[in-house]
């Protein structure tokens, strides 16, 4: 489900305590150092307890599937392709610049 070490990172991150986020999570704190080290593997409950002692949250999204997800994607391309499409210009160059060389400066040969 998720990982010791993603718990915590994400407690890192979150710049807390492990005896603080166990406390708050209603857990112990020797618990949760097992489950960060790997050494035991949390439930889902446990989990959501711990995520919402770090202010996050657990949420299930549901995933298109991968034949829907390609009829999706067609409609797209087409939709896309029936733009209109005007490009714009190219900016025009500064100070006189033309290629690179001032029009200033004349040719080699004058």
């Amino acid at each position: 489900m998720i990982s010791g070490a993603t718990l915590r990172e994400l407690r890192l991150r979150a710049g807390r305590k492990q005896a603080d986020v166990a406390k708050v999570a209603g857990i112990p704190a020797s618990v949760l150092s097992a489950y960060e080290r790997g050494h035991r593997d949390p439930g889902l409950q446990a989990v959501s307890r711990i995520l919402d002692a770090l202010g996050l949250e657990v949420r299930f999204v549901p995933r298109l599937d991968p034949a829907e997800q390609g009829r999706i994607l067609v409609q797209m391309l087409e939709l896309a392709e029936a733009l209109p499409y005007e490009p714009e210009p190219l900016a025009k160059p500064r100070w006189g610049m033309t290629n690179g060389w001032s029009d200033s400066a004349g040719s080699l040969g004058d």
